[in-house]
């Protein structure tokens, strides 16, 4: 999800779908590894190699630019070794389901230990999904690995197998895509269906890498064996390393946009912390709305931006409330504010989203409104609500400001996006239900 703060729902974080996710994680390793000793561990060179590489590829995760947190090496590995079946001097490999499961668990905890011990973030949700991505395909192609009849086929049919470890690769993509829309949806920020669609189309990134080298790990051990492991991996290690590249360049870019966000509010233009509220109600509001994701990343810039046209203001507004002033006013900030938008080089989908905030939601004579970008219909609605509350921590402020935005539906505001900011502010407390 984005790297912004979010407003934070009412319920209890006990029954929060993340930590089923992890109780139930837990339960399959618990399972899987006193199955495994009990059995005996098939083939212990291999599941001592793929259980090393993938511990490293846990300690060495990424953080993606939207911050999402991600293992490639880790889970690729932990892929590789769900779909092996094959290995010249070993033969037919055989390891079961739960074994699958025990290593790749045991590998991913062992990563992530010095992550805890050095006091940073264990992401034992992020560890708990990968689990059970590589759990379901593991339960899905280690009965196919297993029968001899259909490896003999493989045999002389190795296209096949080609066929069968893609499909398992898209097993995963759905896996991975499903838990983190579930995670998502049970924390109450958007709908089950567009998160999905955003979790899908995230994975097309480095997901398509990890996928990839997931696939390519059992066929060319088929014909390798273990030296196959370097030659598959180091491709991967070389993305992640752009990958973390870009996050950096990303996290930069994002850094800048939020200092000069902030010079409405050094200057006395607008109120603390003005800037930082508008964009967190209005992206949880996107989110509430079904946003796909690179909106949303629109939709923030936009948010930090949309008020810095103020500082070519002669005389500040009171309390930077723009709101209060004309429309004429408010359409010249907003077109200013493009103006410094456009300057610092961002995209001109950003200009379009900080120029248009200023206009109302139903214009005379003009029927069709989806020339108004849906994301500046949201900083508009957000905006006067901040403005109305300004300083104001009591529900009777809220609740006032509230009904002065249904009370504008008719013509300035968007019903949709005034009823998602009721349905954000009731999640999080900010007013009754």
């Amino acid at each position: 999800m984005s790297g912004t703060a979010r407003v934070r729902n009412r319920s209890n974080p006990l029954m929060d779908g993340s930590a089923a996710v992890v109780a139930f994680a837990g339960v399959v390793v618990i399972v899987a590894v006193a199955g495994t000793a009990a059995a005996g561990v098939s083939a212990p060179r291999v599941a001592a190699t793929f259980g090393v590489l993938i511990a490293v590829g846990e300690m060495v995760r990424l953080r993606l630019p939207d911050d999402r947190v991600q293992a490639p090496i880790g889970l690729a590995a932990a892929l590789g070794y769900a779909l092996l079946t094959y290995l010249p001097g070993e033969g037919q490999v055989t390891h079961s389901i739960l074994q699958t499961i025990a290593v790749t668990s045991g590998g991913m905890l062992a990563g992530a230990l010095p992550h805890a011990l050095a006091g940073r973030a264990s992401e034992l949700e992020g560890i708990a999904r990968r689990i059970l991505v590589v759990s379901g395909v593991a339960a899905v192609f280690r009965p196919l690995a297993r029968d001899d009849a259909l490896h003999a086929w493989l045999e002389d049919h190795p296209h096949a197998l080609v066929v069968l470890t893609i499909l398992a690769a898209t097993v995963a993509w759905g896996l991975e895509a499903l838990l983190a829309a579930g995670i998502q949806a049970s924390r109450q920020v958007g709908p089950f269906r567009a998160l999905l669609r955003n979790e899908l189309v995230a994975f097309l990134g480095i997901g398509a890498a990890i996928a990839s080298t997931g696939i390519l790990i059992p066929l060319a051990m088929w014909e390798v064996g273990l030296w196959a492991l370097p030659l598959v991996i180091i491709p991967l290690l070389l993305a992640q390393l752009a990958y973390r590249r870009y996050a950096g360049i990303r996290h930069t870019q994002d850094q800048t946009i939020r200092a000069l966000s902030r010079a409405t509010e050094v200057g006395g233009y607008t109120e603390t912390g003005h800037a930082r509220r508008v964009t967190e109600l209005s992206l949880a509001i996107g989110r509430d709305l079904g946003l796909p994701e690179n909106r949303l990343r629109l939709l923030q810039y936009a948010a930090l931006m949309h008020d810095v046209g103020q500082l070519s203001l002669a005389d500040p507004i009171p309390g930077g409330a723009t709101v209060l002033v004309t429309p004429g006013e408010r359409r010249k900030i907003a077109g200013l504010g493009a103006g410094v938008v456009r300057q610092a080089s961002l995209r001109e989908e950003v200009a379009e989203i900080v120029e248009a905030q200023a206009e109302p939601y139903r214009r005379p004579h003009v029927r069709d409104d989806t020339e108004i970008p849906r994301e500046s219909r949201i900083i508009k609605v957000v905006n006067a609500y901040d403005d109305l509350v300004g300083t104001a921590t009591s529900e009777d402020a809220r609740l006032e400001a509230l009904e002065s935005l249904r009370l504008g539906m008719a013509y300035e505001y968007d019903p949709k996006v005034v009823a998602a900011l009721a349905r954000v502010l009731g999640r999080a407390g900010a007013i009754p239900r």
